[in-house]
C-alpha cells in the first residue's frame, strides 16, 4: 500500500466516524505538499505502517501507553491550577498502548526532517543523542515536570515570545470567521466551560494543528469581567496506530495518558462525550519552531523534550523496568539509525504525495 492508498482508506476509517471538514481537509492536503516536516506531521497513520515495516526489531520493544504523534512542534504551555506556567508535550490525540521506541524515534526523525526544512540547525547525531540523553536521565528517576516559574529560563524564553504575546493572540482569535452552524450539544459545552457571566459568546472556526485538520473544531470567545476568554471543543478519534494493526478502535486515552504522567495538568483539558474540551489563550496552546526565538540552545530544548517524554512514559510504571533493561541492551547509535531509516521513509512517501498532486 503507497501513500495515496493509505491516505484514502485512513479517511475513510476516521471520516465514517466524525463528520468532515472539506475545506480543512484540502488545506490538510496542500500542507503534506510543502515539505517533509508537516508531511510526517500531518500523517500519523501512515507513520505507523511504516514504522512496522521499517524498524520492526523496535516495533516489538517493550509497550506502554505512549503518545504516538509526538514531534518537535507537539509541544506547548498552559496554567495549571495554581496558576503556574507548565511547558510539555501539548496533544495526545493519538495515545495508545504501542512500543516505547516508537515516541523516541518519531521525536528524533522530526528534528531531522525540521532541519531539512530549515526550522532546526542541529546535527542529526546531535539531536539524536541529547533527546536520548534527556529520556534515559529521566526514565532512570521518578521523573520531574517542567514548572517554568524559578526554573527553566530557556523554555520559559519560548513561552514568553512575541508571537504569543496577549495582544497579539486576541486579535488573531477575534478575526477567525464566526461558524454559520454550530451543534447544539457543542454550544452547550463550550458555554459550560466558560467562566459563570462571560458573554456574549461567539463561535468561530480555528484552522490549526496538521494530523487533527478535517476533523470538527470550534472555539467559543467570550469576554469575562473586561477580558477575553476562549474555549475549543475538537472532535477525537481513536488512535491511528490501532487502524494500522487493523484493530477495533477502542477507547479514548487522552484524559488518562494525561491522570498517569508526571506532569501538573491543565484543569480544563479533558474529554466529554467524544470531544476534546481546553483553554485556549496566549500561553495555553502549542508553541511553533518558527515562534522560537532565533537565540537559542536546540540541545537543551531537544533534551528537555526527551525529559518530558520519559515524564509521559513513567505513568506506566509496570513498563518502565523492561524499558531501563532494553536500553541498557542496545547498541550505541541506534536512536540515530532508526531515525534516518523513518526519516528516509518519510521522505520517499512525500516525493511520491507531492507528484501525485
Amino acid at each position: 500500500m503507497d501513500i495515496i492508498q493509505s491516505t484514502k482508506e485512513y479517511e475513510a476509517w476516521a471520516f465514517g466516524q466524525i463528520a468532515v471538514v472539506r475545506p480543512d481537509l484540502e488545506h490538510k492536503h496542500q500542507q503534506m505538499r510543502l515539505a517533509a516536516f508537516p508531511f510526517m506531521r500531518a500523517t500519523f497513520y501512515r507513520w505507523s505502517q511504516l514504522w512496522r515495516e521499517a524498524c520492526p526489531e523496535l516495533a516489538a520493544a517493550p509497550s506502554l501507553l505512549a503518545v504516538g504523534d509526538l514531534h518537535v512542534e507537539n509541544f506547548g504551555t498552559w496554567r495549571d491550577a495554581e496558576g503556574r506556567l507548565i511547558w510539555g508535550i501539548n496533544d495526545f490525540d493519538e495515545a495508545a498502548r504501542m512500543p516505547y521506541a516508537i515516541d523516541l524515534v518519531r521525536l528524533a526523525t522530526s528534528a531531522i526532517l525540521a532541519r531539512v526544512a530549515n526550522s532546526l540547525a542541529i546535527s542529526p547525531v546531535d539531536a539524536c543523542a541529547v533527546i536520548l540523553g534527556g529520556y534515559d536521565t529521566a526514565i532512570k528517576t521518578s521523573g520531574e515536570a517542567f514548572v517554568l516559574e524559578e526554573k527553566h529560563p530557556m523554555l520559559r524564553q519560548l513561552a514568553m515570545g512575541a508571537e504569543r504575546d496577549p495582544a497579539r493572540f486576541w486579535a488573531k482569535a477575534n478575526a477567525w470567521s464566526t461558524h454559520k452552524s454550530v451543534p447544539t450539544p457543542v454550544r452547550k459545552m463550550l458555554a459550560a466551560e466558560c467562566p459563570e457571566g462571560a458573554a456574549p459568546l461567539r463561535i468561530v472556526h480555528r484552522v490549526a494543528g496538521l494530523g487533527s485538520l478535517g476533523r470538527q473544531r470550534f472555539i467559543g470567545l467570550a469576554e469575562s469581567d473586561g477580558g477575553m476568554v476562549a474555549r475549543e471543543a475538537k472532535a477525537m478519534l481513536p488512535s491511528a496506530y490501532r487502524w494500522a494493526a487493523g484493530k477495533k478502535p477502542g477507547k479514548l486515552r487522552y484524559d488518562e495518558i494525561i491522570a498517569r504522567s508526571v506532569r501538573c495538568p491543565d484543569p480544563f483539558a479533558r474529554t466529554k462525550n467524544g470531544w476534546l474540551i481546553r483553554r485556549l489563550g496566549p500561553h495555553c496552546s502549542r508553541i511553533e519552531l518558527a515562534d522560537i526565538p532565533l537565540q537559542r540552545d536546540e540541545r537543551h530544548i531537544l533534551e528537555c523534550m526527551g525529559k518530558e517524554t520519559a515524564n509521559i512514559h513513567l505513568g506506566s510504571p509496570d513498563a518502565v523496568p523492561a524499558i531501563r533493561a532494553d536500553l541498557r541492551r542496545r547498541k550505541p547509535g541506534w536512536l540515530l539509525a532508526a531515525a534516518e531509516t523513518m526519516a528516509e521513509a518519510t521522505m520517499r512517501d512525500w516525493k511520491r504525495w507531492k507528484a501525485a498532486r
